[in-house]
C-alpha cells in the first residue's frame, strides 16, 4: 500500500474445486484450479472439505450418538438442541457434527486438529506453487446474545490469529487496555460472504492484508487454538440449568490457596445465593459472618486452637499426637478469607414435646445446611475454591465470644475461601443408582 492510499483488500471465492474425497491432497486440488496466489494472500478453507479429505466421514444412522461421542461437556440444552464443548475444545452446537453436504446415513466430524490441517495445506501450497500464504480453516458458529450464524476460524497457519493492541493508544491518545482483535475470525467471516453455504465454493482468497501474516515467516505463529478462551477466563461458563448442575460438580474441597485477595463482592453474591435455600415457617435461619481482616481470622483461629488443644489433653492425647492434629487442621489458616455460617432458630416453634421439638430443630439444621451448600456452589461459580470445616461447632462458646456474636447464633463450622493453588484431584465417581431406593 502506497503512502496516503486508503486501506483496502479484495476477497473472492475460488472456482473449480472438485468434490473432495477421503485421502485427497487439498493443497494439490487448490493448486490445480490455477488460483494465481501471491505471497501475502490468505486462503479461507471450509472445514467440511478438510474433514472429507481427512476421512472424518462416519456412518451414523443416529446423529445424536455421534454428537455424544464428540462431546466432552454439555454447556446448554434446550429440547433437542445442545451447545457443547467438543474434543477439540470448541464450544458450539451439536459438537460440530454435520449431516449436510454428506451422503445419507453419514455425518461429518470436525478435523481432529484443524491447526495441523491448516499447516499441511500451507506447506503443500509452498511446495507446489512456491508462495508464502496464510491459511484459515473455517466453520460456522452461532454466537451468544446474537441472532444468525457467521464463520469463525477453527484452524490457522501462517497468520497472527489475534492482534493484541493492549498497551497502545487510540487516535485520541487514550490507552488501550482490553483490545485484542480476533483477526482470524474476521478473515473467516469475510470469506463466508463470497463462499456462501450452498454455492459449492469451499475456498476463498483474501488479498491486500499481508500484514496479518506472521512477521517471522509464520513458522512459529500460534494456531486458532490460541483463540479458545480457557475455563479460568470464561465468565459465562456457568449460565444455564445444565451449567448449574456443573457448578455443583465443580464445587470441590480446596485445601491449598494462593495469596491472591478474595473479592468481597463475590462472597456477598454467594451469600445472596445461600439465602435462597428453603426454610421452615418462612424463616431465615442463616447468618454468615465474614472474616475479612487478617486480625479477625488470627484471633479466632488462635482461640479455637487453644480450645482444641485443651480438649485433646483432657482426652489423654500425647503432645506429639496433638501437634499432628493441629497441623492437619491448618487449612483455615492457609486461606485468605474465612466465613463462619451460623444457625439461628428465630421463628421456630416450641411444642413442649421432645420428639416434636427435636424434629423442629432438625428442620432448621437441614435448612441451614442447604444454605451452606448454596453458598459453596455459588463460590465455585465465582471460580473461588472453598473448604467447609466443622471445627467451630466444637467450640461454639469460644467462637461467639471472639466474634462477639449473640448467644442464639450457633456456628456451623467455617468455610475457607480463596483461589486454588493447585488443581483439585479428580473426583471419585459415584453411581447415583447406588444411593436410590424405589418403592
Amino acid at each position: 500500500m502506497s503512502a496516503g492510499e486508503a486501506p483496502s483488500y479484495r476477497v473472492w471465492a475460488l472456482p473449480g474445486m472438485p468434490e473432495v474425497r477421503a485421502g485427497d491432497d487439498l493443497a494439490k486440488l487448490i493448486a490445480a484450479t490455477g488460483p494465481g496466489l501471491v505471497d501475502g494472500d490468505v486462503l479461507l478453507v471450509t472445514s467440511k472439505i478438510v474433514s472429507k479429505a481427512e476421512g472424518r466421514i462416519v456412518e451414523a444412522t443416529d446423529r445424536e450418538a455421534a454428537i455424544d461421542a464428540e462431546t466432552v461437556r454439555v454447556v446448554a440444552r434446550r429440547g433437542p438442541l445442545r451447545i457443547v464443548e467438543n474434543r477439540q475444545g470448541l464450544v458450539l452446537a451439536a459438537a460440530g457434527v454435520d449431516a449436510s453436504n454428506t451422503p445419507a446415513g453419514t455425518v461429518l466430524l470436525l478435523p481432529e486438529d484443524s491447526d495441523a490441517s491448516a499447516r499441511s495445506i500451507r506447506d503443500g501450497l509452498r511446495d507446489t506453487l512456491g508462495v508464502e500464504v496464510g491459511v484459515v480453516v473455517t466453520d460456522t458458529f452461532g454466537r451468544p446474545w446474537r441472532n444468525g450464524l457467521t464463520d469463525v476460524a477453527i484452524g490457522a497457519a501462517g497468520i497472527r490469529v489475534l492482534d493484541d493492541l493492549r498497551g497502545g493508544t487510540d487516535a485520541h491518545g487514550n490507552p488501550l487496555s482490553a483490545t485484542v482483535v480476533a483477526t482470524a475470525d474476521e478473515l473467516a467471516s469475510a470469506g463466508d460472504l463470497v463462499k456462501g453455504k450452498t454455492e459449492g465454493l469451499p475456498v476463498a482468497v483474501v488479498r491486500g492484508l499481508g500484514h496479518v501474516l506472521d512477521a517471522d515467516g509464520a513458522e512459529g505463529a500460534e494456531g486458532a487454538a490460541a483463540m479458545v478462551r480457557v475455563a479460568a477466563d470464561d465468565m459465562f461458563r456457568l449460565g444455564t440449568s445444565e451449567a448449574v448442575r456443573e457448578a455443583v460438580t465443580l464445587r470441590r474441597t480446596v485445601r491449598e490457596f494462593t495469596d491472591d485477595p478474595v473479592d468481597p463482592g463475590a462472597v456477598r453474591r454467594a451469600v445472596a445465593a445461600a439465602v435462597t435455600a428453603p426454610a421452615p415457617h418462612h424463616t431465615t435461619p442463616w447468618r454468615f459472618v465474614l472474616l475479612e481482616s487478617e486480625d479477625s481470622r488470627t484471633r479466632l483461629l488462635d482461640a479455637m486452637r487453644d480450645a482444641w488443644i485443651a480438649d485433646l489433653r483432657r482426652d489423654g492425647k500425647s503432645e506429639e499426637s496433638i501437634a499432628k492434629r493441629v497441623r492437619r487442621g491448618d487449612v483455615l489458616r492457609r486461606a485468605p478469607y474465612l466465613v463462619v455460617p451460623c444457625l439461628v432458630m428465630d421463628g421456630s416453634h416450641t411444642y413442649g414435646d421432645e420428639r416434636r421439638d427435636t424434629a423442629e430443630r432438625e428442620m432448621f439444621v437441614v435448612a441451614a445446611g442447604a444454605g451452606v451448600q448454596n453458598f459453596l456452589v455459588a463460590l465455585a461459580g465465582e471460580q473461588l475454591g472453598s473448604a467447609w470445616v466443622s471445627s467451630t461447632m466444637f467450640c461454639r462458646d469460644v467462637v461467639r465470644e471472639v466474634l462477639d456474636l449473640p448467644g442464639t447464633w450457633d456456628p456451623l463450622g467455617a468455610v475457607a475461601v480463596g483461589r486454588a493453588a493447585v488443581e483439585p484431584a479428580a473426583r471419585t465417581g459415584r453411581d447415583a443408582e447406588g444411593f436410590i431406593e424405589v418403592r
